[in-house]
């Protein structure tokens, strides 16, 4: 089997290594092109990135509007500027695969003999460049065809002779629909999907047309973060990114294998991002793959960590319920759960903790809520990520 390059293969101990130097180098740029505006610490090993704030996008948003267009954030080499809701402006580059999609698209076996039909966007956008810089990475060329005016599509990817397809994992069918409705075999036997679900039963209806379908995770301002190899046991992450798992809301590392927040730090000298919070949930797999790479697995996303709610007329946020357990040493886990009683809403808290604590002071305190409490045995509550659970129906 062959490989991207050796470091999908080196040791946990060359790997943090090298990662560790990486990011001391990364801080330390931050620090003195920010100054003030972050933290000072030093960093002595990965866990140490414990001591910086969790930069959201909500904050990063902030920073742009104040200073245009990164926000204040030391930059480097960078060819594009791009723009995604909020707005946030993210910087790209055209140099060797900046983005680092093209670890991805070699194990999805791309090459140089292969045309990729790019259905990703390029308006303002940058999943689009993103494949296709990847895609440069491994040698293949490369259709920019974006989405929409699926018949034209069918044809230049027949004319042309595309033999591999980016994009969203479903609309791939509706190209392959088309072909069909106009009675033409189109030759992709490749296909590198992102940016929404890949269900069992699509990924085995692609195979039966003799198409092996992978899919990666990445972030507009992160670019690649972790992919799953021709073994589909769960995702590798990518060499460029040290990724946690943290309790929603907060910047704090949950238990090996428990479900959280996905929490990126960016190697990226050219976009330092440290801390990046993508407001998604993921949780680590213990083990290597079956493929050969050695590096850390995420099992693949696993829902939206922003679980705000709102509880008669107030917002209950993921980090109240994280600052509850905070205030309890013997607390161990706690989970809101929104209900209705007739037409009006009703919030019970059930906390893992030992039996004869009363804990509805506190849950009134830092919910801004009166509820019921409901006290569990330790280990009780799902280790899901969860912390709160949306039970209304208004049907």
């Amino acid at each position: 089997m062959s490989y991207f390059d050796e470091l999908e293969t080196r040791s946990a101990d060359a790997r943090d290594a090298d990662q560790l130097a990486q990011l001391q180098r990364q801080v330390k740029r931050v620090q003195d092109g920010m100054g003030s505006c972050f933290p000072q610490g030093e960093v002595h090993s990965v866990a140490d990135l414990t001591q910086f704030p969790v930069l959201r996008k909500s904050t990063l948003s902030e920073w742009q509007a104040a200073q245009p267009p990164f926000g204040g954030v030391i930059m480097g080499e960078y060819d594009h500027v791009f723009q995604s809701p909020g707005p946030i402006y993210e910087p790209g580059g055209v140099g060797h695969d900046w983005w680092r999609f093209g670890r991805f698209l070699h194990a999805a076996g791309v090459n140089s003999s292969d045309v990729v039909h790019n259905c990703f966007g390029y308006h303002l956008t940058p999943a689009g460049m993103m494949f296709e810089n990847g895609a440069r990475a491994v040698g293949a060329k490369v259709l920019p065809a974006g989405t929409g005016q699926t018949e034209l599509q069918v044809r230049a990817a027949l004319d042309i002779g595309c033999t591999a397809y980016a994009g969203t994992p479903d609309y791939l069918k509706v190209i392959l629909d088309k072909a069909d409705e106009m009675g033409v075999s189109l030759a992709f036997t490749k296909a590198c999907v992102s940016g929404g679900a890949l269900f069992p039963a699509l990924r085995q209806a692609y195979a039966d047309r003799g198409i092996s379908c992978l899919q990666c995770y990445g972030t507009a301002d992160l670019g690649h973060i972790a992919f799953e190899s021709d073994a589909m046991e769960g995702m590798i992450l990518d060499e460029g990114v040290i990724v946690e798992i943290v309790t929603p809301g907060t910047g704090d590392p949950v238990a090996e294998g428990e479900v959280g927040e996905v929490v990126v730090t960016s190697l990226n000298p050219d976009y330092p991002l440290i801390r990046f919070a993508t407001g998604d949930m993921s949780a680590f797999m213990s083990g290597t793959s079956p493929c050969g790479r050695t590096g850390k697995r995420i099992k693949g996303w696993m829902g939206r960590a922003d679980q705000t709610t709102k509880i008669k007329g107030m917002f209950v946020r993921p980090e109240q319920v994280a600052e509850l357990v905070k205030r309890h040493d013997e607390i161990a886990r706690a989970r809101v759960i929104a209900t209705r009683n007739g037409d009006a809403d009703a919030m019970t808290v059930q906390i893992e903790a030992p039996e004869g604590a009363d804990y509805a002071d506190s849950v009134q305190a830092v919910l801004k809520l009166r509820g019921a409490v409901e006290i569990m045995p330790i280990g009780t509550l799902p280790q899901d990520g969860v912390l709160i659970e949306d039970k209304r129906s208004y049907d």
